[in-house]
């Protein structure tokens, strides 16, 4: 069993992540629960792997423990290291292995941001999978949409309300937010990046 890691070494383990992995503005949507274990939406207002800035709608304490689920990039945790108005910084408790992981989707995320993409458009289309689906909306009404294009991150469909950008719809049995209006439909993209046989079991 590996010892212990002393609170000067934590301190100096936190310096180097520093260095190694910048802060990216990134705008993404998710819910986090503090130590009372209620659940609330948040949005990110930056993030790297070793820690993210969170807009929410209730205060936090200094020090308390954060668990908070993020599109695209899952499950984080830690503590809250600084309060501001509006929100709170967290600090995220992960192995070495898991920030490699989330720099490599921070860098993903903050480029098919930056060139304005719905989705990332390396991913092959794969219509073919399916052509109609369910869409639930958060107000409990579900719709049947047909299906306009599908990559692997996203997907365009034919739908006759027009949810506000942002919201998040269930797709399927996948979680998604609406991210562009067009004539007769919208694009979403999905909570987490999909696999052809992921997308054949929850949206068949």
């Amino acid at each position: 069993m590996a010892a212990v890691t002393e609170p000067a070494q934590q301190d100096a383990v936190q310096t180097r992540d520093k260095r190694r992995h910048h802060r990216v503005n990134l705008n993404l949507l998710g819910r986090f629960m503090l130590e009372d274990r209620k659940e609330f939406p948040c949005q990110t207002k930056d993030i790297s792997p070793g820690s993210a800035a969170l807009i929410t709608p209730v205060e936090a304490r200094m020090d308390e423990r954060v668990v908070a689920y993020i599109d695209h990039i899952g499950r984080i945790e830690g503590k809250v290291v600084r309060v501001f108005s509006g929100g709170f910084a967290m600090s995220i408790t992960a192995t070495a292995r898991k920030k490699d992981k989330l720099a490599a989707q921070l860098t993903w995320l903050a480029n098919r941001h930056e060139l304005s993409l719905p989705e990332d458009r390396r991913h092959d289309r794969v219509t073919s999978i399916v052509n109609a689906v369910s869409v639930g909306l958060p107000d409990g009404r579900e719709f049947r949409a047909r299906v306009i294009d599908i990559s692997l991150s996203g997907a365009a469909l034919a739908l006759d309300v027009h949810p506000p950008l942002g919201s998040v719809l269930i797709v399927g049995k996948l979680r998604a937010s609406v991210v562009r209006h067009f004539e007769g439909g919208i694009a979403v993209e999905f909570a987490a990046l999909q696999t052809r046989e992921s997308l054949r079991d929850n949206l068949s």
